[in-house]
Order: C-alpha cells, then sequence, then structure tokens
C-alpha cells in the first residue's frame, strides 16, 4: 500500500474531524434532547443517559474503548486505531460541549420539539457526518468494528450484524422508553444509512448505456459527434435467436439520456436500448482517476 505525506496524513485526520464534529453536532442537537436511540453504541448511551443523565460523551467514550482494543488486535493495528480515536474523540467532545452549552446560548433548545423532524434531520445530518469520515478511510468506532471483525473472521454478513446489533438497541428503547420511540429510532437510523451511502457514492449524475446493434461502428460514431463520449463494444450471441450482434457500451451524462435515445433511434431503430444507474465515473472525459486522500 502506498505510504502517505505528511501533508496527506493530516489532511485525512482533519476531513475525519470535520465529519466527527458534524455527526456529534447532529447527535446532541437532535437525537439526545428527544431520547432517539438509534442504534450502535451511540443509541445505548441515550438510553442510559435518559435513565441516569451520565454524560453522554464520556460514556461514548468510555464504551468504545474495548472496541478500540478489539479493533486494534483484528482490524489493522496503528493505522485502525489512529483514525478510529480521532473519530471517536472529536464526535465524543463535540456532543458533550454542544450538550452542555446549547441550554444557556440558544434562545430555544432543543431546537424544535416535534420528535418527528428530531428523528429526520439526526439521520440526515449524522449520515453527512460519518460518509465524510469513512470517505477519508476513518471510522466513528461502534458496533461497526464488531460487525468488521465477524466478518472477517467468520464471514457474518455485515447485514445481519447490524440487524442483531442496532435492532436489538431500537428494540430496547421500545420497551424502556415506549414503542414510538423505537419508530422514531428506526426512521433515524435509515435515514442515516441513506445519507451515508450518497456521501460515499455521490448522487447518481452518470449513466450507463448498453446497446445491442448490427451498426455498432456506426453507433459509436454517432454518439461520439453528438454526445462527445467514447464507446466500446464487441461481437455477442443471441440466447434464443443464435444470432450475432454487437453489444456497445457507452457512459454518459445523466441530463444526455434522452439525447442518446434520439442519436440511437436515428442509427439503429431496431436497436435494443438499456440505460443504467451509475454514482460515479473516472477518466476520459469524466473527471480524472486519483487518490482522494
Amino acid at each position: 500500500m502506498e505510504k502517505l505525506s505528511g501533508f496527506r496524513i493530516l489532511r485525512m485526520y482533519l476531513v475525519i474531524s470535520l465529519g466527527s464534529a458534524i455527526a456529534g453536532a447532529g447527535y446532541a442537537l437532535f437525537q439526545v434532547p428527544h431520547g432517539i436511540a438509534a442504534g450502535g453504541v451511540s443509541g445505548l448511551v441515550v438510553l442510559i443517559n435518559q435513565f441516569t443523565g451520565w454524560p453522554v460523551g464520556l460514556m461514548v467514550a468510555l464504551l468504545n474503548v474495548p472496541l478500540l482494543i478489539l479493533g486494534f488486535y483484528h482490524l489493522g493495528g496503528w493505522r485502525f486505531l489512529g483514525r478510529t480515536v480521532c473519530g471517536v474523540a472529536v464526535f465524543s467532545v463535540v456532543s458533550e460541549i454542544m450538550l452542555a452549552r446549547m441550554p444557556q446560548t440558544l434562545e430555544v433548545y432543543p431546537v424544535t420539539e416535534d420528535v418527528l423532524l428530531s428523528a429526520i434531520y439526526a439521520g440526515v445530518i449524522a449520515g453527512v457526518g460519518t460518509g465524510i469520515v469513512f470517505r477519508a478511510g476513518g471510522s466513528l468506532g461502534g458496533t461497526g468494528v464488531i460487525g468488521r471483525i465477524l466478518q472477517r473472521k467468520w464471514g457474518v454478513p455485515l447485514s445481519s450484524i447490524y440487524l442483531y446489533t442496532d435492532g436489538g438497541i431500537i428494540l430496547l428503547a421500545g420497551i424502556l422508553l415506549g414503542w414510538e420511540a423505537g419508530l422514531f429510532a428506526m426512521l433515524t437510523l435509515f435515514l442515516s444509512g441513506v445519507a451515508t451511502d450518497h456521501m460515499l457514492e455521490g448522487p447518481s449524475a452518470v449513466r450507463t448505456a448498453t446497446i445491442i446493434t448490427k451498426n455498432p461502428e456506426a453507433v459509436s460514431s454517432a454518439l461520439s459527434k453528438h454526445l462527445g463520449r467514447g464507446a466500446t463494444f464487441w461481437e455477442v450471441t443471441g440466447s434464443y435467436s443464435k444470432q450475432r450482434s454487437a453489444m456497445v457500451l457507452c457512459t454518459i451524462g445523466r441530463a444526455q439520456v434522452n439525447e442518446l435515445i434520439q442519436v440511437v433511434r436515428g442509427v439503429d431503430k431496431l436497436a435494443f436500448l438499456t440505460i443504467g444507474v451509475s454514482h460515479q465515473a473516472y477518466g476520459g472525459n469524466f473527471q480524472p482517476l486519483k487518490e482522494s486522500s
């Protein structure tokens, strides 16, 4: 693996800190005040805080200590530990400071009494922050550490692990705080996953077109001329008709879909065209292929 320069290491830790701070702010603004225990260590801490009043940031840090030790031995040693400690520390400090200061600095706290609105914003902000951390190669610790260890050691699917850990905490929230609280927590967890995926993959601004045609050279030439996009084609055989044709593969921008359909129709009205959603494209006429960290 390529050794990172000092500047790239500094940038990586700054990005991890930024994402962790965003996640911690959302946690303090929307989750904790309304007791939204949306799975993971942070959700368990919300439950404990509801009944004991113990400091949230301190509990997040302490509950992550054994998980950090496990991760150190099973998930990459110092490389894992440094990035995860940074994420957990910033998340804990930011959330604790905000919870201590916001009641004195904000005119209205919590910022909204609407629990549904809080559940939505808690999920979105947490997902944005977590996605930034993941893109920088960091981690916020929690039950994800256990999931990655079990997946690596015994091949247990991450989805199953998260179902049991996060689902168990949400179920516990429903039992202790009422089933409506459990439903809000489930909504927050779902939106957090969606927002995290969006941050990792980006908006679906790219489309991949697959064209089955008898005239691959003419189709490719037309795509290049009218859309400014290159294409690749190769010979294929229909499984039912046993006829030989060519498959043309072309990646385009989302706004070019209708124009592509018109171009293909103008060259070969008998062509078979499918258009799929892609999230990112690198090289060629798209953004250059380069390291992100």
